[in-house]
């Protein structure tokens, strides 16, 4: 069963092939194949690297984007929900009866995804994968291409299924291409493929760079004093809350903001102080007027398994917007950031307060800012699209002469 939500634009005109497709669905010209999305992350939840790269795709073809499933005490039968999201992604959100095992769980997915193929004529397809785990109801699919984007280690991530690590190399097995998300990720996986890229976190630098120019704060911010060190992204188990409480103490006067979502923790559990400021999560759209009033932005990310190999997005966002930024010494951030004099790295409250001290009297420092920006001219994420693209149409036309020698693939 597939539910369309109501009151959205026709789905057929939407989501019907291209013209000029040929028989069976197949790409007829310029007509690309559609992009099927299996993804751990929620659509809605964070805008980050495959809202980027999807919407690029989404510009010169169909893509499906399709959630982890959500265990619904109302749900009679297994169906889908469908909604439209920027630049036309089709948002695609299974819905099962709580009470269904893991063996039901997989069976059922796999019947919903067959049933999505066939309901939008999805024939010629590249099968895209931020979680190994959708191998458990996509492994019978024939896909024209298949790409792993591996944004992280989710072996590491508090709550990761034990079998993770044996569905991640059943993934990079069947994988055509595989993208990761940092040079850490990248050092650690690069014996595992023949065709693996390197392709970090990049940079919407048009839409940070509102942040510098000052405007109205934000209701919820516009109280809170100075000077600001803010940080935003999901408040989880990557946050160091011990170090945040002590910064908090070792600078009573200064106010320290967190923007973003709590997961996967007791939001109990974080750190409680006058000069703490939890503001929750808001839209990417609305990030930069954050960023326009705080003083310096902050990364107090943890030193644990779930953040040995992250790539943080927001290094980029936060020197985009102008401002100084102090972090922990991530070893994405450290290396190119903290080598090339755009981040200050320090450890340990007393460093990393002191490592604040520098970056709130670096404001204003003209040098320091034309040699980011010079950094950033070399980023983008529409350049990072164009680059897998290309890899992408090379490794099909690799795949399609394969196919023409009769060879298995």
């Amino acid at each position: 069963m597939i539910l369309e939500d109501k009151g959205k634009p026709d789905w057929k005109a939407v989501l019907e092939p291209a013209h000029g497709s040929g028989k069976d669905g197949k790409p007829d010209g310029d007509r690309r194949p559609d992009l099927v999305c299996f993804s751990h992350l929620r659509w809605d939840f964070v805008f980050q690297r495959p809202q980027h790269l999807l919407t690029r795709f989404a510009r010169k073809g169909r893509v499906f984007y399709f959630e982890e499933p959500v265990r619904d005490q109302d749900c009679p039968e297994p169906c889908l929900r469908m909604a439209l999201r920027e630049a036309g992604v089709m948002l695609i959100t299974p819905h099962l009866p709580a009470d269904f095992s893991e063996a039901k769980t997989h069976a059922a997915l796999g019947e919903l995804v067959d049933g999505m193929l066939s309901r939008w004529s999805i024939r010629e397809f590249v099968a895209w994968y931020y979680t190994p785990m959708a191998l458990h109801f996509t492994s019978h699919l024939k896909p024209s291409l298949v790409v792993y984007d591996c944004m992280d280690e989710l072996s590491a991530f508090a709550g990761a299924p034990p079998a993770m690590s044996e569905m991640e190399h059943r993934l990079l097995a069947r994988a055509e291409l595989v993208f990761t998300g940092g040079a850490s990720i990248f050092a650690a996986k690069k014996h595992r493929h023949k065709s693996i890229h390197l392709f970090p976190s990049s940079i919407d630098k048009d839409h940070f760079r509102k942040a510098r120019s000052e405007g109205p704060d934000p209701d919820d911010q516009r109280a809170i004093g100075r000077p600001r060190m803010g940080f935003y992204g999901v408040l989880d188990e990557r946050l160091d809350a011990g170090l945040i409480a002590a910064l908090a103490d070792l600078k009573p006067r200064w106010h320290w903001i967190l923007v973003g979502p709590v997961c996967k923790i007791d939001p109990a559990g974080l750190p409680k102080r006058p000069n703490l400021h939890y503001l929750g999560r808001k839209d990417y759209s609305d990030l930069p007027r954050y960023l326009a009033g705080w003083d310096a932005a902050m990364m107090p990310f943890a030193h644990n398994d779930s953040t040995r190999f992250i790539s943080p997005t927001k290094t980029p966002e936060f020197l985009a917007a102008g401002k100084p930024v102090v972090s922990t010494s991530i070893r994405d951030v450290v290396d190119p950031y903290g080598k090339q004099g755009l981040v200050h790295i320090a450890d340990g409250p007393e460093a990393f307060a002191s490592a604040c001290d520098a970056a709130l009297a670096q404001r204003g420092d003209r040098a320091w800012l034309a040699k980011a920006d010079r950094f950033l001219s070399k980023h983008s994420w529409d350049r990072t699209w164009e680059e897998m693209d290309g890899l992408m149409a090379t490794a099909s036309g690799g795949r399609a002469q394969a196919k023409g020698r009769g060879a298995h693939v």
